[in-house]
Formats: structure tokens, sequence, C-alpha cells
């Protein structure tokens, strides 16, 4: 690994720092080197700590910034946002050279720093490590270029594509253990991919589920992972009949969790039911209900709906982490980004629980890019289309 690469590669390990604080904005890492070669100060954005990663590492390099070479994952802003524009800084500041990972995602802005730092005299390079750099804020690439999260379904399968045992084994089992779940006591994959299923929650904004998950597992749906976010993980459930149960854990904490009203919980129930009483209880108990207008025949609220409007929440990914039901239905409706799916070395049987019912697709290409190992479990990584795409 060249020198270059070795800063650029410290200023992406700055940037995942931000992971969990800086959505909705991108993650950004920055290192400065002065003249002589020697590091002379690094930033990491937050998004409560308002100022950039570049602004950061010129505040801790001071004078020694002069000549220097700033090392950063994503193009230097040159537009006037929440804050002033880096790149004036950057001139001002007496940076020689800026080696950079990947421009901006976002069209509207895209090159505009680079050609301004060009324009002043700063040598600008563009490219290296610029995959993992992409794959970092790919969520951000996504909600900046089409307004809506990304979204990735999750889910722990066997080798023979089942998500569950029988029903009736299930509930035999439930009933001897007095589980409150039907599915409770029978986990697919080992405790190392659990333990990585929490840490892509923290990576998400958001999870998704169907009624028909809560109703059997009675989950709670947190980010478990033990590291800080600067907002709680937005749970969402999409329930077309407001059947959600008052005495469940998703209410029970919505409630302890939610600071001044339903409009700030980290709870969200998608609806197409009109019931005045059951949606005046819900917020009562600290639950957002945002009502969208049917689409099938079922009742259940279109699928890209929910998305458009949790991109105007500022929601910029999302995670399903549904049942058989909610996983075809996803796939069906086309708003499947990625897939993230841990494999079990275990054979459940055809009466198990498919990975996907209800489909009403034919055929998905799957673009694997990351293959991980957990013990005896394996995660496949893939993308059903590019995040960076139109």
């Amino acid at each position: 690994m060249s020198t270059d690469e070795q800063f650029l590669q410290r200023a992406l390990d700055l940037a995942r720092q931000g992971i969990g604080l800086a959505s909705p904005n991108p993650c950004v890492g920055a290192v400065i080197v002065d003249a002589q070669g020697n590091i002379a100060g690094t930033g990491s954005y937050t998004y409560s700590g308002a100022k950039h990663a570049e602004v950061l590492a010129l505040e801790a390099a001071g004078s020694k910034a002069r000549g220097g070479t700033l090392y950063i994952n994503l193009e230097p802003h040159a537009h006037q946002g929440r804050t002033p524009p880096c790149t004036d800084a950057l001139i001002a500041a007496g940076i020689r050279r800026v080696v950079a990972a990947m421009p901006d995602p976002n069209p509207k802005v895209s090159g505009l720093g680079f050609e301004k730092l060009r324009a002043a005299g700063i040598q600008v390079e563009v490219g290296q490590l610029q995959e993992p750099a992409r794959r970092l804020n790919e969520d951000f690439a996504r909600y900046i270029r089409h307004g809506v999260p990304l979204v990735t379904l999750k889910s722990a399968v066997t080798l023979d594509g089942k998500i569950a045992p029988p029903p009736a084994e299930a509930l035999a089992h439930a009933a001897e253990t007095q589980a409150p779940s039907a599915f409770s006591g029978h986990w697919i994959t080992g405790e190392a991919a659990r333990a990585h299923a929490h840490e892509l929650r923290h990576h998400h904004d958001a999870i998704l589920v169907g009624i028909g998950t809560v109703l059997a597992d009675n989950p709670l749906l947190t980010d478990r992972s033990g590291r800080p976010r600067r907002r709680p993980l937005l749970r969402v459930i999409l329930d077309s009949h407001l059947r959600l149960p008052l005495d469940s854990q998703l209410i029970r904490s919505a409630k302890s969790s939610t600071a001044n009203s339903a409009d700030n919980s980290d709870l969200t129930v998608f609806t197409s039911a009109t019931d005045a009483r059951k949606i005046t209880e819900l917020k009562s108990q600290g639950v957002r209900v945002e009502t969208l207008p049917p689409t099938t025949a079922d009742g259940h609220p279109d699928l890209a709906a929910v998305l458009r409007r949790l991109g105007e929440l500022e929601i910029t990914s999302v995670m399903i982490e549904g049942g058989s039901t909610m996983n075809g239905t996803a796939l069906s409706a086309g708003v499947v980004d990625k897939v993230f799916l841990y494999y079990a070395p275990e054979i459940l049987g055809a009466a198990a629980v498919p990975f996907a019912t209800d489909v009403a697709f034919r055929e998905i290409k799957v673009n694997v890019q990351h293959l991980h190992r957990f013990g005896q479990d394996f995660a496949v990584e893939g993308y059903l289309r590019d995040p960076y795409g139109e």
C-alpha cells in the first residue's frame, strides 16, 4: 500500500466513526499531512457536531496545514449548506494538494468542489480506495439521488431456503417452553452471526417488519450493538388493519423512549385503516401513525409510498427484517436495493417456512460483492441495483 493509500485509509477509518451519527448526511473523515509528511490534524463528521471533517482537521492542524495535503474519502463541498463551503477554508489555509477517494454522489454538486480547488491552483487526485468509499456512503447516495432510503433485505436462511421450522413444530416448542413466540427457541444462525446482525442494524436508520412478525415474535427491534447513535433506530411496522397489540414490547418501549409526542417516536406504524379510535389509542402510547391509501385487495399500503414518506422523514437506510410474506412482497414490489442473507448449515425440510411467499416475480439477479464467515455460518451480501445508479 502506497503512502497516499495509507493516509486515505486513515481518513476512511475516521469516516466510519460517523456511522449512526452522521445521517442524513454522509460519513466523512479527513486527514491533513504537513509538508514534512506528518499527520498534523484529523477530523470526523457528525451531524450534531455540525463542523465538517475537513474543517475539524484544519483547526487541529493550524498553521501546519499550509503546504500540506488533505486526504478525504469524499469530495469537499463548494456550496453553502448548514455550514460554509469547505473548499473556501482549504484554499484559505494554504492546502497544496487534495487526495479524495470519490466525488460527491449528489448530481447537483458533484465535481464542483474539485473544480473550485483546481481553479485555486490546488492539485487534486481522485479515485484511490473508491470502492470502500462508495460502499460506506451508499445509503446517502441512494437517498440524495432519489429521495428514498437504501433498502436492504436481511434474513437468516437454511441451506434449503427456509427461515423457520414448520409452524406446528414451532408452536409445540413454544408451548413446551412457555415462550411467547411461535418461533422462539429456534435460532437459524449461531451467536456470531446474530451479533453481526445487530452491527448491521446499527448501520441503518430504520428497521421495517410486517405485523405478522410482530404477532408471531413480539420483538423489540432495537439496535443492541452498544454503539452510539444520534437518533434511535426507527422501528417501522406495516399494519394494514391496526392489529398491533397495545401490550406488545414495541408499544411498551415506545412509551418509555418518546420524549415529547408521537411525532418524535422511534416507533412508526403505516396503515391503510381508518379506525379513529385505534389510531388515537396508538398515538396516546407514543406511536407515530401514518395513513396511506390501500393499493391491494387486502388493504396493504404501497411499499414504494412508505419509502417515499420515510425519505421525507430523512431516513436514508432501511433494513427489512420481516418474515416470508414481507420478503416476497418487498421483492415483488421492486423496492429492494441489496440483500444480506445469513446462511446456516441446516436443512429444515419442505414443511418449513420458505424465505419468500406470495411472490410475483420470476427471477432476480443478485450481484454478489462480499461473502462473510461467522463460524459455521456464512453470509452473502449482494446488490439488486446500483445505489449510485439512475
